[in-house]
């Protein structure tokens, strides 16, 4: 079975066909710019045209940056307010003329990175973190998600942590990388506090350059880099749409059974 990934990114939307089985993609990636504003039916014409990319594939999985439940897009926090209730997994599949899946891209790149990457074989509570715009928060107990946690707007000295440790804050502030790791360090404190996690994956652009700032943190939990990079959210996505069907609920990762 082939299943189209499309990964929605604050930059760019871009795609790939994926073999669910083996984490790999089929062909090269194809990417278009994310249109400004990035509303619900410009954003659905963006993935139409990634997807006429592509063809024999028979459903799709599609990356969000918000609360996606049972299709529905809950949150915009990083996105246009249209997308607020809209219902994604149904004018998705109505454009493509395919099933498609929808959830949450922090939580696609964590089944991607447990599935294939850096959490595979891990057991106990995996906590992914991807730092970009945002921060972005996936979960898994024993290699099941435990979808749309959105844990990069906990309130840190008195602000949402995604305002005080995302990448993005780090660039606009122009940070060093020091100073940053501080930020970061907090954050991660924090999540050891209420969560206790047995390992902490790091995605984002800003997994590239872990060596700037991993040494720099004082943590307990062990801390690891994605190693799928720019790919995860689109195999995530494709191993969600294998199991999970249009309306996802528990993914439980498994890279022998996806």
């Amino acid at each position: 079975m082939t299943i189209l990934g499309i990964d929605i990114g604050g930059s760019g939307v871009k795609g790939a066909p994926v073999d669910p089985a083996g984490g790999e993609l089929l062909a090269e990636r194809f990417r278009v710019p994310t249109p400004q504003p990035a509303d619900v039916s410009s954003v659905v014409e963006a993935v139409a045209e990634v997807a006429a990319r592509f063809d024999g594939f028979d459903s799709v999985g599609v990356t969000f940056p918000g609360v996606v439940v049972d299709g529905v897009t809950r949150s915009a926090h990083n996105v246009d307010k249209s997308w607020l209730d809209a219902p994604a997994a149904r004018l998705f599949t109505e454009r493509l003329g395919k099933p498609v899946t929808v959830l949450n891209d922090a939580d696609a790149a964590g089944v991607a990175e447990v599935a294939f990457g850096a959490g595979r074989d891990q057991s106990g509570l995996i906590m992914m973190l991807t730092f970009g715009t945002g921060i972005g928060s996936a979960l898994f107990l024993d290699g099941t998600l435990l979808p749309n946690t959105e844990l990069g707007h906990v309130e840190i000295d008195g602000a949402d942590a995604e305002l005080l440790a995302s990448d993005r804050i780090r660039e606009i502030e122009d940070l060093t990388w020091e100073q940053w790791a501080v930020r970061v360090e907090r954050y991660l404190r924090h999540m050891e506090m209420l969560l206790s996690p047995r390992l902490f994956i790091v995605g984002g652009g800003v997994s590239k350059k872990s060596e700037k700032f991993f040494p720099l943190l004082d943590i307990r939990t062990p801390i690891v880099p994605a190693t799928l990079l720019n790919n995860a959210g689109i195999i995530g996505a494709a191993i969600a749409a294998r199991q999970a069907g249009p309306l996802p609920g528990a993914i439980a990762v498994d890279a022998a059974h996806v």
